[in-house]
């Protein structure tokens, strides 16, 4: 999984590439529920590019895309949005994988 470095970034990424944006943060008791799983999840979807994205560090990209809860998760394809999984609750691996299944 890639770390979000800038906003330049993100922008490339979103417009370029087959993503999947992973909102967190290290306080986040959910978010270290799910990180021992999420390289299962990569390697399962392989045409995916998986980008960590601390929302700390870049709050008004969470704000342009409405994510107030986390984890949370954005998917994008060359330049839009696919799919959302974006909420306040704990998030199993089941759920993530449904979630990127169902993306178009």
């Amino acid at each position: 999984m890639k770390n979000l470095e800038t906003v330049e970034q993100f922008n490339e990424w979103k417009n370029n590439e087959n993503v999947i944006m992973y909102f967190t943060a290290g306080w986040c008791p959910d978010c270290v529920v799910i990180e021992p799983v999420l390289p299962e999840i990569e390697e399962e979807f392989p045409s995916f590019t998986f980008i960590k994205i601390n929302r700390d560090n870049f709050i008004e990209i969470c704000q342009e895309h409405d994510v107030y809860g986390i984890p949370s998760f954005l998917a994008f394809s060359n330049g839009k949005e696919t799919g959302r999984f974006v909420s306040k609750d704990r998030k199993t691996k089941e759920e993530i994988v449904e979630f990127i299944q169902g993306l178009s």
